[in-house]
This record gives structure tokens, C-alpha cells and sequence, in this order.
């Protein structure tokens, strides 16, 4: 065994250190994979490494490992062995397998790569929504609440939002509980299609009280995300192993480690100097076996819905995962930017600013409504006044404007937010998913049964 461990202590030796530098231009690993298999010697040894990466041959000994880092070794297409992957390409999942097919040497714990490719355009525009984030006057508004109006105002954003919420609430035929991953799908489609002027103002929008905390908490629907239906939460150990087994997972911490290391050293905390490729790998995570968020509606601290209970020997090893979230300094300072801090100068062109919302045009009765909230926060025999509810959007044939004529028309970008003054068309705001509030007797004014079988009460 000692001769065995020396062997192969050699091969790793050899291996890392025969790779070649980067090259100028990173190729997409599906790109390179294809022009590997038009070299046969290339072919021969890359069909090995994918099978290395199997679990039966993990399970065949020694023999068949070292056989594995010799095809390693062997292998001088420098196009496959530095390749990346694009977050949310069409064929991102065959991109990630074939970039763990080449780095078989490559841990979990690895902090030097990440499988994505980060281009200095789409980082600074990142940081420029990052800056004019933090540059936003919150004047006693809810954050979150306007966060998800510009979201509703946006097409996509007010579609998309919809679907995964739709996802992540709909309970499995003959069942109670939702289909997490219909729902994990949903969530990432939000992230990775929706503009980060949108998605991240939902995910970090700052808020300054505990309703529009818990409005944030629940932004991407931790009863069906993450959470178990008996409320126990899973070792973070095992949590972990799940993730390593799943490609798409395993791409997205390993991401996420690279990303969001801390440094003592820079101004961000953050080891690469920016807080703002941290957000975007910290949002990657949603919608996967790992997904994050907010501990509560009182502070903006994350964490993963795990425990260390059992973990004996490995005890430390489970508060290092725990530690990536709880007190990750790179995490904290990179999240509490979006929105408290001055802004900072980016040299980008600057991204579309979101549309206005009808927030800040219209007359008083979102504002009223707003503050009968924040009393009903603090006066619990006082809910009963207003509700706070989740519209989604139906087919025409199903919704109030049908059934009630002409006189209820069709919302439009300018009155889809429920602020008509008059309170005579509180069906207008179920064209998009968006969080409002409006006094429950204006409601009962307009039919209230049918309202209330259309829907679904998930905030209190």
C-alpha cells in the first residue's frame, strides 16, 4: 500500500504539473469536445476519462484510478483542458460533464476554479446595477414591495416569476406537497433569463421592518425550495455529498467557493476584490440541492437549511460548510452593498434602468395601503383589514374582466398595480405575479367569491 501511495502521489505530481497555461481565447467545453473526437488518439483518451468519472470506477481499486490518471496525463488538447461553461446555456449540463470529465483531480474544495466563464462585460455590468442599487433612496418605502412591481412591469421578469411560483406551489397530483424539482427548474429559469436589475433586486431588496423582511425570506418559496414538510432539516454533510453527485450542483458551489472567498485584504472582503461576481454565484446556487436563503425576516444573514447534528467525526468539516453562508464576511458585505452603500464609479456602459413603478405615480392609495401593512404587522387583532396576497395570472376565460363585461377592461403597463384611486377595479392587478394590498372590503365590494377562488393567500 505505501508503494501504491507513492505511485500515485507521482502521477498527481506529473499530472498538474504538465498542464498547459491557458490560452488566450477559453473555448465552451461542448466546442472543445467535439474537436477532441476529431483527433483520434484525443478521442481514445478523453472516452476513458468519461469513464473515470463513473462510480463503478471508483469502485474497481487502484488499478483502475491509476489507469485513469495516465489518460490524464496522456492528454495534451489544451482547448478541452481549459474550457468553461455558460450559466443557463441551452446545453449547460453537457458542458459541465464534459468539464468534470477532464478535471477528475479536481475537488470540491478546489478554491482555484470555477467551471464558468465570467466575462468583464457581463461583470461590470453586474457591478453597475450593483452601484445604482446602492445609490436608490429607500424615503420609508418597501423595498421588496417595489422590487416585485418593476419585476411585474418587465415582461419577462412578470412572466417568468409567475411560472416558477406557479412551480413551486402547485401540489403533485393525489398529494400535499409541491414537486421541488419542477420547482428547482422554474427558479433557476427566473435567474438565468430575467435581467440582474430585476432578479437580484427581488433576492436583496433592503428592507428596514419585518413584513417586508418576510416578503424577502420568501421571494423564492422555501416551503417547496429547500424546507421538508416534517420541518426536520438534513445534515449539511449529507448535503453536501448530494450536491458532489449532481453535475449541475457540483458546478454551481464549486462557483460559488471560487467566487465568494473572503480576504482580509481588500475593501469588499471579497478575495477577488468584488462583491458583485459573488452575488451572481450566490444567486447560481438557488434553484439546486443547496440552495440558500435569508434565517429569518429580521436580518439579511443566510444559510443554508441544514444542521451538524451527527456529524461526529466530521463535525468540523460540517461547520465548514455551515461557515460558507453563517460567517462568510466576502457573502455579507457583497449582500448588504445592494442598497446601503454610496455609489461607486463603474467604467461600463451603464445596463436599461427598470421601469418606474406605479408606486411613484400614483396618487395615495398604495401608500395608504402600504401603511394599514405595517400597522397590521405590529396589531395582530387588526389583519383582518387588509391581506397580503400572491397574484398569478390566468387565461382571460377564467378571469373577473370576462366575467364581468366591458366595464372591467383588460389591466394595462399604466393601471395593472391595483392603484386605481377609486378602489373600482381591484381585478386589474392579476395580470402579473406581483405582491400587493388593497382594504378586503373594497374587494368584497367586487364579487368577492370569485376573488377568493382565484387566489391563493401565501403571506400573513
Amino acid at each position: 500500500m505505501l508503494f501504491l501511495g507513492i505511485l500515485l502521489s507521482i502521477f498527481i505530481q506529473d499530472v498538474v504539473t504538465s498542464l498547459p497555461p491557458l490560452p488566450p481565447g477559453i473555448m465552451d467545453c461542448v466546442e472543445a469536445e467535439s474537436g477532441c473526437k476529431a483527433d483520434p488518439q484525443c478521442k481514445e483518451l478523453y472516452s476513458t476519462l468519461r469513464s473515470c468519472v463513473s462510480e463503478e470506477v471508483a469502485l474497481q481499486g487502484s488499478k483502475a484510478r491509476i489507469g485513469c490518471l495516465e489518460a490524464l496525463s496522456a492528454l495534451h488538447y489544451p482547448p478541452l483542458l481549459a474550457c468553461k461553461c455558460q450559466r443557463g446555456a441551452r446545453r449547460e449540463e453537457h458542458c459541465l460533464r464534459v468539464y468534470w470529465s477532464v478535471r477528475i483531480l479536481q475537488s470540491y474544495e478546489d478554491l482555484e476554479a470555477s467551471p464558468y466563464d465570467d466575462s468583464p462585460v457581463e461583470m461590470s455590468h453586474m457591478a453597475s446595477i450593483v452601484a445604482a442599487a446602492s445609490s436608490l433612496p429607500l424615503d420609508g418605502q418597501n423595498a421588496c414591495l417595489k422590487a416585485a412591481q418593476d419585476c411585474g412591469l418587465y415582461e419577462k421578469c412578470g412572466s417568468l416569476r409567475s411560472e416558477y411560483v406557479l412551480a413551486c406551489t402547485k401540489p403533485v397530483p393525489g398529494s400535499d406537497h409541491c414537486n421541488r424539482q419542477k420547482c428547482h427548474r422554474a427558479l433557476r429559469r427566473f435567474l438565468e433569463r430575467v435581467p440582474g436589475e430585476y432578479s437580484l433586486g427581488l433576492l436583496f431588496c433592503p428592507c428596514t421592518d419585518k413584513l417586508c423582511g418576510e416578503r424577502r425570506r420568501k421571494t423564492i418559496v422555501p416551503s417547496c425550495s429547500y424546507q421538508e414538510r416534517d420541518g426536520e432539516q438534513p445534515n449539511c454533510l449529507h448535503l453536501q455529498s448530494s450536491c458532489t453527485r449532481d453535475q449541475l450542483c457540483r458546478s454551481r458551489l464549486a462557483d460559488f467557493q471560487h467566487n465568494c472567498q473572503s480576504s482580509d485584504h481588500s475593501p469588499s472582503g471579497c478575495f477577488r476584490d468584488s462583491g458583485t461576481v459573488c452575488l451572481k454565484s450566490y444567486a447560481g446556487l438557488i434553484g439546486t440541492i443547496m440552495t440558500p436563503n435569508y434565517l429569518s425576516n429580521s436580518t439579511m444573514d443566510v444559510a443554508l437549511w441544514c444542521n451538524c447534528e451527527g456529524s461526529g467525526n466530521q463535525w468540523k468539516n460540517c461547520l465548514k460548510i455551515q461557515n460558507m453562508f453563517t460567517n462568510n464576511v466576502c457573502l455579507a458585505k457583497s449582500i448588504s452593498t445592494m442598497g446601503s452603500s454610496p455609489p461607486r464609479p463603474v467604467e461600463s456602459i451603464l445596463p436599461p434602468s427598470p421601469r418606474p413603478s406605479p408606486l411613484d405615480q400614483q396618487n395615495k392609495l398604495s401608500s395608504n395601503a402600504q401603511d394599514e401593512l405595517s400597522n397590521n404587522a405590529n396589531t395582530k387583532t387588526n389583519r383582518d383589514a387588509n391581506t397580503l396576497i400572491l397574484f398569478t395570472p390566468l387565461p382571460l376565460s377564467m378571469s373577473v374582466y370576462h366575467r364581468r363585461g366591458p366595464a372591467f377592461s383588460p389591466p394595462t403597463r399604466q393601471n395593472r398595480f391595483c392603484s386605481d384611486s377609486s378602489a373600482t377595479h381591484p381585478a386589474q392587478c392579476l395580470d402579473q405575479v406581483v405582491l400587493c394590498a388593497f382594504p378586503l372590503s373594497a374587494v368584497q365590494t367586487h364579487t368577492s367569491t370569485v376573488y377568493m377562488n382565484i387566489i391563493k393567500t401565501i403571506y400573513i
